[in-house]
């Protein structure tokens, strides 16, 4: 083996090295990105559940409101608020 011939094989063998440690990295990079997607994904979805459940709070109090005005109507006049 000729020292040209050993050189371009060092040169090849070390853009090999040297497009394997790049495939590395970028795949590393691909799973921190979705990593992090997926965790935004997540803390977006509970944050959504969360307002979730307090609407359906606010919703059962509202209900419970209008549940009580109807029996009071229901119980007749002398049982209604007088306005001034």
């Amino acid at each position: 083996m000729t020292t040209g011939t050993g050189a371009r094989l060092v040169g090849l063998m070390l853009v090999g090295v040297l497009a394997g440690c790049q495939a590395k990295y970028e795949s590393d990079a691909r799973v921190r990105a979705a990593t992090q997607n997926a965790e935004t994904a997540a803390t977006r979805a509970e944050t959504a559940a969360h307002r979730a459940e307090q609407a359906v709070a606010k919703a059962e109090a509202a209900a419970d409101r209008a549940e009580r005005v109807v029996q009071k109507m229901e119980s007749g006049p002398e049982h209604a608020r007088r306005r001034r």
